[in-house]
């Protein structure tokens, strides 16, 4: 075994000496070398079969036959494995390592061709035949030219970088033989073993110096042009790359003196924070790659700012990161009693999904949509949801929003460029399963910037969210374990793929009662407390929040009425702070002295049954109101006046109802000819307040009715409906909020379609024991209710009858305008 050549300068001594070489010789296989007659290098012998030769070599005189092997990483060469043609060596030296190996120091005498292998074990054995080379011609100018050329071109590539000692050079200079020459410079020039073995080959001094030539040329060659290539890429060096290095030996020098580098402390931290943030593979593998980026860059160049800031997002954002669900259902339903009175849909359905959670470790989150009018609490309900499932609160206002970039931010090639609302509330919750409050979806807007609602749909779809991809993260970020609670005052302008996305819940309002309970537990505690006083400064009495709630707030929510309670309660605080210690009572009495008049009548405490006037049910944004429709007749030309700011539906129920009415006549007790010489106005009180819906039609009928009859409609009874040409009463929409609002204007009896009946399932027991719900099938089972006296009496009854026509002022409907907000549908 033998390793690489350390030295190869030819021994001069041998020269002009007659060699003896016996003709048989111990073999020694080398690899990795093709030793030249001359040559002088150590070689490392590892095999027992070499040195079982190098033994019997110098055991007799010192002579060994070095062949080399074809295959370098053959342990065990075979005699065909192992080249002809090699050279017989003399051993100088032999040195035994502590490993089991030996080192000996050869000499190449002379090569010879291996004619027969006489023996393989201990050692091979062969018999040889002694190569003599030719004699060249003396003094022959081709000789002469082809040593000249070696030499040059063998000092040129030395100029071009050639790693050859310089006492090879003075030799080579001095030696006027051609074939040691060649023999000489196929040693020191790093031919490979194939190109070293064929040189050798080679008998005849002039062809081997001519080969010899060939390769110093091809190396020539190859040095020229590595030193063009290391030029090109010299001269291409930047600015930037000079500075590189330059700060590479500028750290250097800090090392030495014991200074720190701030900027590899910073990359060093990042390092360390990214491999801490608990990322997936493919997120941590581009974080590390920005870095590697962020290394190499100057820290003054403008996109280097942006890498620092791309990766401060990417580490601090909580990939692995969440809370742990505190899954104990009794202690969850406890907090939301405590919260919010009544809503149990809601806390059901919470608390079902907490139940089912507890089952299964990995489910998504819902989606919950809490529709309702405003101060319903229904942001109120996201917190406390959130404290009940012991998870982080975030909520976001979408009112307004109109820029796509809103929510899935900008790319990252904009200056000041930052990612979308959603990862910016998760980088804020801290954690990747908070609860995350769509506040207002319904006021989301749309421009030439994009469209928000849409960038909604990957957000609030579970099938989608694990692998929300933000413009400027550009990386997936699992948004399935988020429970998104989005709410609206309204479902109409929501487009419909988003809608069809969420579970929708209704938060209709609440009564009388629930708000006195609400004010008791909640508002009241709050406003107090704000305000700096004590309970043992004021107390409410029952009557008095009644009272608040009856004639000073007109309202689906509890906004107006704490503000009112927050009223008195700061009128209190001023009598305090001038220095009055008394306790005050709040009574129904003080509060018309705290609060002023009161702002809303309800109309069944005024006045008596009237004819042409009926009460309707309408539904708005904010909740149900009451909506009045009044009748008149007059003479005239049999025309049909609508005022009172109605849309194109509303009319079209009036004329409905006209024309049923008509088809009827004669069953109602009119003349067939009953609009000649009259003229016929409906108006709708709060004329100021777009009106529209078809709920209206089954008012509308029973107002036209009673004024061409004459006949009373009772004060106490509301009614919602649509009317066909037919007479029959087709269902409405927000029956539940209808109802709420005739509860809170004191209506004893609703009349409602029939098909609404299934609707009253999802109304509480005890709205329903307030009032009456009366189903209509047909026009006539709602006049039946609403009229003093139905079917009406034959016209000469009637005149006969006291007159019941007189209006009284008509305080009621303009109490009523007050609670009627912009975009009431009936």
């Amino acid at each position: 075994m033998t390793e690489n050549k350390q030295d190869s300068k030819p021994d001069t001594k041998q020269e002009g000496e007659e060699l003896k070489i016996p003709d048989i010789l111990p073999l020694l296989p080398v690899r990795d070398v093709v030793v030249y007659p001359y040559m002088i290098l150590p070689l490392f012998v590892g095999r027992e079969i070499s040195i079982n030769a190098v033994d019997q070599a110098l055991s007799r005189d010192r002579l060994i036959f070095l062949a080399t092997q074809k295959e370098m990483g053959d342990e065990d060469p075979a005699p065909e494995g192992i080249y002809t043609v090699g050279t017989v060596a003399m051993i100088m030296r032999m040195l035994k390592l502590p490993d089991g190996r030996v080192k000996i120091l050869v000499q190449g005498l002379a090569k010879g061709r291996i004619e027969e292998f006489v023996e393989s074990k201990p050692y091979y054995s062969v018999r040889i035949e002694r190569i003599v080379e030719p004699s060249p011609p003396e003094e022959s100018l081709e000789v002469e030219a082809l040593m000249r050329a070696a030499k040059e071109q063998l000092t040129q590539i030395v100029s071009l970088g050639k790693p050859i000692s310089p006492e090879v050079m003075v030799i080579v200079e001095n030696m006027q033989e051609p074939g040691s020459l060649a023999d000489l410079i196929a040693s020191n020039i790093g031919l490979k073993v194939e190109d070293a073995q064929r040189l050798l080959e080679i008998i005849d001094p002039l062809e081997r110096l001519q080969k010899v030539n060939e390769l110093l040329n091809k190396e020539h060659e190859l040095l020229d042009m590595q030193a063009k290539i290391q030029s090109a890429a010299k001269e291409e060096m930047g600015k930037s790359q000079r500075e590189y290095f330059l700060r590479e030996q500028l750290r250097a020098i800090q090392q030495e003196l014991g200074e720190t580098d701030g900027r590899t402390e910073e990359i060093n931290e990042l390092r360390k924070a990214i491999e801490q943030a608990k990322m997936p593979p493919l997120v941590e593998k581009e974080a590390l790659k920005q870095l590697g980026r962020l290394e190499q860059m100057h820290p003054d160049a403008a996109e280097a700012g942006m890498l620092r800031t791309y990766l401060d997002w990417l580490v601090e954002l909580p990939w692995g990161v969440s809370t742990r669900d505190v899954l104990d259902i009794k202690r969850a339903k406890k907090i939301l009693d405590e919260d919010h009175y009544y809503l149990e849909k809601i806390k059901d359905r919470i608390l079902e999904f907490l139940a089912v959670r507890k089952l299964k470790k990995k489910m998504k989150g819902p989606i919950l949509c809490f529709v309702g009018p405003p101060g319903v609490g229904k942001t109120s309900l996201g917190k406390s949801i959130a404290r009940a499932m012991g998870r982080k609160f975030v909520r976001m206002s979408l009112g307004g929003m109109r820029d796509e970039a809103e929510i899935r931010g900008h790319r990252r090639t904009y200056v000041g460029a930052l990612p979308g609302r959603i990862i910016q509330g998760l980088k804020q919750a801290g954690s990747n399963n908070p609860v995350f409050m769509l506040d207002e979806l319904d006021k989301l807007g749309a421009d030439f910037r994009g469209d928000p609602s849409s960038a909604l749909l990957e957000v609030l779809d579970p099938e989608q969210n694990h692998m929300f991809s933000d413009h400027y993260i550009n990386l997936p970020f699992n948004l399935s374990n988020v429970m998104f609670i989005a709410t609206a005052n309204q479902m109409d302008t929501i487009p419909g793929p988003l809608r069809d996305r969420m579970e929708v819940i209704t938060l209709a309002g609440y009564t009388e009662e629930e708000k006195l309970e609400i004010a008791k537990r909640y508002l009241i505690p709050r406003q107090t407390s704000e305000n700096g006083i004590s309970e043992k400064q004021i107390a409410f009495t029952d009557e008095a929040l009644k009272t608040i709630i009856a004639k000073y707030t007109r309202e689906a929510g509890l906004r107006n009425l704490e503000r009112e309670i927050g009223s008195v309660c700061r009128k209190v605080a001023r009598k305090v702070a001038e220095g009055e210690t008394k306790h005050f009572r709040i009574t129904p009495a003080l509060i018309g002295k705290l609060l002023g008049p009161a702002r809303y009548l309800r109309e069944v405490e005024m006045e008596k049954n009237e004819v042409g006037i009926v009460t309707g049910l309408a539904w708005t944004p904010v909740g149900g109101e009451v909506l009045f429709v009044e009748a008149s007749i007059m003479k005239g030309k049999g025309g049909l006046t609508l005022t009172g700011y109605l849309g194109d539906v509303m009319k079209e129920s009036v004329q409905a109802a006209l024309s049923y009415i008509r088809s009827r006549a004669k069953e109602l007790q009119l003349a067939e000819d009953f609009l000649n010489g009259a003229d016929i106005h409906v108006h709708v009180p709060a004329g100021a307040i777009p009106k529209d819906g078809p709920s209206a039609g089954i008012t509308m009928a029973t107002a036209l009715i009673s004024a061409l009859t004459k006949i009373p409609v009772r004060k106490d009874v509301a009614m919602t409906g649509e009317i066909t040409l037919r007479g029959k009463v087709l269902p409405i929409g927000g029956l539940k909020e209808k109802m709420l609002a005739a509860i809170r204007a004191g209506i004893k009896k609703i009349v409602i379609p029939e098909q609404n009946l299934k609707d009253l399932e999802e109304i509480p027991k005890h709205i329903l024991k307030k009032v009456s719900v009366v189903p209509a099938k047909v026009i006539d089972d709602v006049w039946s209710v609403a009229l003093e006296t139905f079917p009406p009496p034959p016209p000469a009854s009637r005149e006969e009858q006291p007159a019941k026509t007189k209006t009284p002022p008509r305080r009621g409907v303009g109490s009523a305008r007050k609670g009627i907000v912009a975009g009431a549908k009936s």
